[in-house]
């Protein structure tokens, strides 16, 4: 099958019946309350307007105050919170969509205006990333992080797992475990953040721990049919880098077939940068894991049909074609022009930029 049609094949996900191949990937808005975090009918409708996608998932959501990161970003740890995502799920519904929600601690990619009480962000190490944050204030240097102590680590694994009940709560149709692009979970897996010389650090199996305590909490409240975890080994994004990706990932990538997730979401190189190739270390690394894969970075509908004739993946998460083009599931169905999102837009505002780009038909009305 090395027509369009492989994209619309039906597939069955975890305990999630999609009825096509395309994912919405996750995409940071920056459109929620900065104090209350609570998603708003405006968010409803953004959502809904794109549940034409096989499975929507959403922005990175904060599972805690601490794991903060990002101005005007959702959490999903307060009863407010909660009744707020309900609204999103129910207007996705229905549409007839299905939605999971990606599970967020930033880590040391924050700062203190985002911090509760000022705070310093949190680490593994308390080594400094040379990026910025985004803060009410615009963008501002990221500090050296505070490292954190052994102590706390079971504190916030049990956030992960509140935050999921909470999410299970909010009608998400599942969760999905941040494990990618310099974000907490990753800055603990790489040898280049994580300097520990304790249970959590030194050895692939050490460095690891962290993320299989999460993957743990969060199985036993949602049951593995309704998690994912994303993994970007190639990328550097955030600063994150470790020395030998194949030794870091290729035992992760291994063990997490013992959990019979719903899905493993690989960034697939750079993230937004060229994509490597369905061969070399993504091949490699692809081809150790036995369950539903979702590929994901800067794919095209070619890159897309390729993928999933040749096997390469299950479902290919598409992220900016998504913002300018609610309905990108039919444009692909019809190999329609795509419009070009208004990146002065992507971060903070109103609905100019969210919800008021046109569907095709009503384009041309």
């Amino acid at each position: 099958m090395t027509d369009a049609a492989s994209l619309f094949q039906p597939v069955t996900v975890g305990r999630m019946s999609l009825p096509n191949r395309i994912a919405m990937a996750p995409l940071t808005r920056s459109r929620t309350d900065n104090t209350t975090g609570v998603p708003t009918a405006m968010n409803a409708e953004y959502y809904a307007q794109r549940a034409g996608a096989g499975l929507i998932v959403t922005e990175a959501t904060q599972i805690s105050p601490q794991g903060k990161g990002y101005a005007y970003t959702p959490g999903i740890h307060s009863a407010e919170q909660v009744a707020g995502w309900r609204l999103v799920t129910d207007a996705v519904h229905a549409q007839g969509g299905r939605i999971a929600m990606q599970l967020w601690h930033v880590g040391r990619i924050s700062h203190p205006d985002l911090q509760p009480g000022g705070a310093l962000p949190v680490a593994p190490s308390a080594v400094a990333p040379n990026v910025k944050a985004f803060t009410t204030d615009g963008f501002k240097d990221i500090p050296a992080p505070r490292a954190l102590g052994i102590d706390e680590l079971p504190g916030i694994v049990e956030d992960y797992r509140i935050a999921t009940r909470n999410a299970l709560a909010a009608g998400l149709d599942a969760v999905e475990v941040h494990a990618a692009n310099g974000y907490l979970i990753d800055q603990f897996l790489r040898d280049g953040t994580n300097t520990r010389t304790d249970a959590y650090g030194g050895s692939v199996e050490n460095r690891a721990r962290f993320l299989f305590e999460v993957l743990d909490a969060v199985v036993a409240e949602a049951g593995p049919d309704r998690v994912g975890i994303r993994l970007s080994p190639l990328s550097p994004s955030n600063d994150a880098h470790d020395s030998d990706p194949r030794a870091t990932y290729s035992p992760v990538i291994e063990r997490l077939n013992g959990y019979n997730l719903a899905y493993l979401h690989m960034i697939e190189g750079v993230t937004r940068g060229p994509h490597p190739g369905f061969g070399g270390l993504l091949g490699e690394l692809r081809g150790l894991y036995k369950g539903r894969y979702m590929a994901n970075n800067v794919y095209t509908r070619a890159m897309a049909i390729e993928a999933l004739s040749n096997g390469h993946a299950d479902l290919v998460a598409f992220g900016r074609p998504f913002i300018a083009n609610p309905d990108l599931v039919e444009r692909l169905r019809h190999d329609q022009p795509l419009a070009e999102p208004d990146s002065a837009t992507f971060y903070g505002g109103d609905r100019h930029g969210y919800t008021d780009y046109p569907a095709l038909k009503e384009a041309a009305e």
